[in-house]
């Protein structure tokens, strides 16, 4: 007797097949863990401002320069996007975010014995924003996949996780701090981070095939009448022209009850004609990178708004610790505020998400409104002396922040932007872009603090970028608009100029030699 052994396979292993978008199943598990995976990514790097004023005073430093720590991370995390896409597409999203994992920690772990600035530059910079942008950016794209109807509110809710971590780890890590100092609290960040090897067990494929339509074949009848042509290598093209298929009448090709149907006043109607074969046909090579997508003008826009927008992102959660102690604010006090400004980011991304899911909407306009009511948040930062002011601003920042971060890469996969088919692409081109203002931003901010001696001109200086990608962002809609239309008619023009030039006594010509044939078969 033989034994059958039966792999079995793990749930999480093999590709989920569904005939459409399934807006649920597996993909509620990733959107928890890309709940975590924003926690232990994004939730850091904002929280990294609690480590601000105790790097400068073991290391000796200045703002600018301890700027560059989180300035060279978001840059590499943001540069390296291609990459992340390419090997996702490689390798697929579980192996790459685990790695991502692997990096963060290890980045994170080593930098907690750095001895000079140059070194976090390194392990956290380089080796933890690398991690960033491998755990990031192909959890967004696989949970994009698994959701139609419920994507943008779905992702606003997952996102949230980066509020949900900046809200409990700023006070844990202040209160960690005083307990075991910085460099400890550091190592434990980096061992919890670990755990986004986890998440990206859970990210399993998904497959999308659509079900083909088998038209049940109408009932034989009986025959009545049998074209007989004298010549076997006769080919008649009746009916060529209306069906797009060439028959052939030779005894050998045709059937044994090949029947003749009346010709009727009528159009006819296209013929579907299935052949089965047992080979299949080769599925066509995914391209690792599609750059296709520059050649969109709505894209780019897209891509200039992300570049400048950027700019506001990141430098207000790391100087609003600093600018709060700068007016007299306490350390615990200083911590509430960011803590509140991530509260509120939490009911902005859920908000944004809730109305995104409205249709019919157009969620470009939606988002360009908040981008500018972002950039008022940003102008009201300055003007802020106390700390119920500082409070208020930065619950409306982080209310704003939510609306504009939960969504702008989500939104690519719009029909007004780029469409889920060129999802995964355009998310890598598009957070490379953003690289440039992830390296500039930061460091941009340090300086004009050094020079004015002033927090509040970093502010302003992220307003400032705010401002431009709304400029950016209010011509995606009218490019992408413009550039549909031009298509259409490059299309008419194309379809016009394929159709041939037929002889006006083509059909003429074989209608007459049916008839002719018609005719001889009745005298017989």
């Amino acid at each position: 007797s033989k034994m059958t052994v039966k792999a079995v396979k793990m749930p999480c292993t093999t590709p989920n097949v569904y005939t459409k978008v399934p807006d649920g199943g597996w993909g509620w598990t990733i959107a928890f863990a890309f709940f975590f995976v924003e926690a232990l990514t994004y939730g850091i790097i904002k929280s990294f401002g609690v480590f601000f004023n105790d790097l400068m005073e073991s290391f000796d430093e200045t703002n600018s320069r301890i700027s560059w720590i989180i300035s060279i991370c978001v840059f590499v995390q943001t540069f390296t996007a291609p990459l992340s896409t390419v090997l996702s597409n490689r390798f697929g999203h579980r192996f790459v975010v685990m790695a991502g994992g692997v990096l963060i920690s290890t980045g994170m772990v080593t930098a907690s014995f750095a001895r000079t600035v140059v070194d976090m530059y390194v392990t956290i910079g380089v080796i933890s924003g690398l991690g960033y942008c491998l755990s990031f950016l192909p959890t967004v794209t696989i949970l994009s996949q698994y959701f139609d109807k419920r994507r943008s509110l779905v992702t606003a809710v997952a996102s949230t996780g980066e509020c949900f971590a900046v809200f409990s780890f700023a006070p844990a890590i202040t209160a960690l701090k005083e307990q075991i100092g910085w460099r400890y609290s550091l190592l434990s960040v980096g061992v919890l981070q670990l755990s986004i090897v986890i998440c990206g067990s859970l990210l399993q494929p998904l497959i999308i095939k659509e079900q083909e339509e088998v038209k049940a074949q109408p009932p034989e009848e009986p025959t009545e009448t049998k074209y007989m042509l004298e010549n076997e290598q006769t080919r008649t093209s009746i009916e060529s022209i209306d069906s797009g298929v060439e028959i052939t009448t030779s005894p050998s090709n045709v059937p044994g009850n090949t029947k003749a149907e009346p010709k009727s006043e009528e159009p006819k109607e296209h013929v579907q004609i299935l052949v089965e074969n047992n080979s299949t046909p080769p599925e066509p090579k995914t391209k690792l990178l599609d750059f296709s997508v520059m050649r969109d003008y709505s894209f780019i826009c897209y891509a200039f708004f992300g570049l400048f927008a950027t700019l506001g992102f990141f430098a207000p959660s790391l100087y609003i610790i600093p600018l709060s102690l700068s007016l007299g604010i306490g350390k615990d006090h200083s911590a509430y505020i960011l803590s509140a400004m991530a509260i509120a980011e939490v009911f902005g991304r859920v908000s944004a998400g809730w109305v995104l899911n409205k249709k019919p909407i157009r969620k470009i306009y939606i988002e360009l409104i908040c981008v500018v009511l972002l950039s008022v948040a940003l102008f009201a930062f300055p003007f802020a002396s106390e700390f119920w002011g500082l409070m208020t601003c930065s619950i409306f920042f982080g209310f704003m922040l939510g609306t504009v971060a939960g969504t702008h890469i989500p939104l690519l996969a719009e029909d007004d932007v780029v469409g889920i088919a060129k999802m995964s692409s355009a998310a890598g081109v598009y957070v490379f872009i953003q690289s440039l203002a992830g390296l500039a931003g930061p460091p941009l901010a340090g300086v004009l603090v050094d020079t004015t001696q002033n927090y509040s001109s970093a502010f302003y200086s992220c307003a400032a970028g705010m401002v431009l990608g709304a400029v950016f962002l209010s011509l995606v809609r009218p490019c992408k608009a413009g550039l549909c239309h031009s298509q259409q008619q490059r299309s008419e023009e194309s379809a016009a100029e394929v159709v041939p030039d037929l002889p006006d006594d083509f059909i003429e010509m074989d209608i007459g030699k049916a008839e002719n044939s018609g005719k001889g078969c009745d005298s017989v």
